[in-house]
Parts: C-alpha cells; sequence; structure tokens
C-alpha cells in the first residue's frame, strides 16, 4: 500500500516538473529567440489543471494541506483522532463529488470534441489525466480513513510531528 501511495506522490511531483519546465521553455524562446511554441497557453492551462488535481491526492493523504488547529490542539488524543476521522471524512466526501463532476466535464469534453487552438489537439486527454488524480485522492483518502479509524500508529500526520 505504501508503495501506491509514494507512486501516487511521484507522479504529482512529476507534474510539477512538466509545468516548470514548459513554464521555463517558453518564456526562454520567447524572450532570447522571440518564438513561442504552439498552443503552450493551452498545454500550460491543461498541465495546472493536472497538477492540481495530483497535489490534491498527494496532500490529502499526508495531512500535509492547510489546517485550522485552534480546537484540535485545544482537546487530548483521543478527541484529535476523532476530529481527524471526521474531517478526513468530510474531505473524502467532497472530493468524491468533485471526481464525479469532474468525470462529467471530462465526457462532455470528449463528446464535444474540444481541442487547442493552434494543433487542435484533443483537451480530454488531459481532463481525464486530471481526473485520474482526482480518483487516486478520493483512493489515498479512504485509505487515510480507513487507518485513523483501524490503524491510527499508520498516519503520520504534519500536524502531529510539528508539535
Amino acid at each position: 500500500m505504501n508503495r501506491f501511495i509514494d507512486t501516487i506522490e511521484w507522479l504529482a511531483a512529476a507534474f510539477v516538473g512538466i509545468v516548470a519546465l514548459d513554464i521555463f521553455v517558453s518564456v526562454l524562446l520567447r524572450y532570447f529567440f522571440a518564438v513561442s511554441i504552439p498552443d503552450s497557453y493551452d498545454f500550460g492551462k491543461l498541465l495546472l489543471g493536472i497538477l492540481i488535481f495530483w497535489g490534491i491526492a498527494a496532500t490529502s493523504y499526508r495531512g500535509g494541506h492547510i489546517t485550522v488547529d485552534l480546537l484540535w490542539s485545544a482537546v487530548g488524543p483521543r478527541g484529535k483522532r476523532w476530529m481527524d476521522i471526521f474531517a478526513t471524512l468530510v474531505l473524502l466526501f467532497v472530493v468524491g463529488v468533485q471526481t464525479a463532476m469532474l468525470f462529467d466535464k471530462v465526457r462532455l469534453t470528449y463528446l464535444d470534441n474540444v481541442q487547442t487552438y493552434d494543433l487542435n489537439i484533443p483537451t480530454w486527454p488531459f481532463a481525464l489525466v486530471a481526473w485520474l488524480g482526482d480518483v487516486s485522492a478520493v483512493l489515498l483518502i479512504a485509505i487515510r480513513t480507513f487507518r485513523l479509524i483501524f490503524h491510527p500508529e499508520d498516519v503520520a500526520d504534519t500536524h502531529e510531528a510539528v508539535e
């Protein structure tokens, strides 16, 4: 299971690198050679969408997203665990609904044959990769929820490490 989690985190990191490389090469070509990559804006936009959804997957399992711990830090260990379980269940519900809605977006993008401006490349594969990131987020949040309930020692929260 940990190998699956690590693979998703590595994929998210790879998408960060791809987006950074796209921006770097586009700016370099535009600034020094007055040349632009065809569909550079479209690719940047689509890759950023992919990055966001895979980033959600990477941060959701580790608990690395932004949290407000005012109430959490005031309760004991048992209260913290129950608050973590409740918050993770809410997150699972929200990201699950988001995943269902994003699948509809992928389907409509495919059916409407939406393409990039310059090269007329279909955009639905990019939306599909973003959706797969969202599916990964749901799987990781479900794993986190299971571990919080049955094996809390296996879940390392970043806010616990700070204390």
